[in-house]
């Protein structure tokens, strides 16, 4: 049984960081990758940041330059540290983990990031 928890969300000012971690309980087969994705009130659910077990990372335009994603595979933890927040970060972030031989994925139960003054 895998589950994924978060950590780290709450509210913050803009300008502001936040670092967000995932722990994966059980393990998700390699080559796998792990990421962030977030979902705003009234919007879908998109992509922030992934991370390969190989280390490749990927990230949403909206976000480069202020976003870094890391991974610990001997901690089965993935990260994501972001700085210079914008209000129009805020929504609840999700970690996602799938397996690139596996056709189904694993999701967190999310966490909410806030942006305000």
């Amino acid at each position: 049984q895998v589950q994924l928890v978060e950590s780290g969300g709450g509210l913050v000012q803009p300008g502001g960081s936040l670092r967000l971690s995932c722990t994966t309980s059980g393990s998700i087969l390699r080559p796998n990758v792990m990421g962030w994705y977030r979902q705003a009130p009234g919007k879908e659910r998109e992509l922030v940041a992934t991370m390969t077990s190989g280390g490749s990372p990927n990230y949403a335009d909206s976000v480069k330059g202020r976003f870094t994603i890391s991974r610990d595979n001997v901690k089965n933890t993935v990260y994501l540290q972001m700085n210079s927040l914008k209000p129009e970060d805020t929504a609840v972030y999700y970690c996602n983990g799938r397996s690139l031989l596996r056709p189904y994925e694993y999701w967190g139960q999310g966490t909410q990031v806030t942006v305000s003054s």
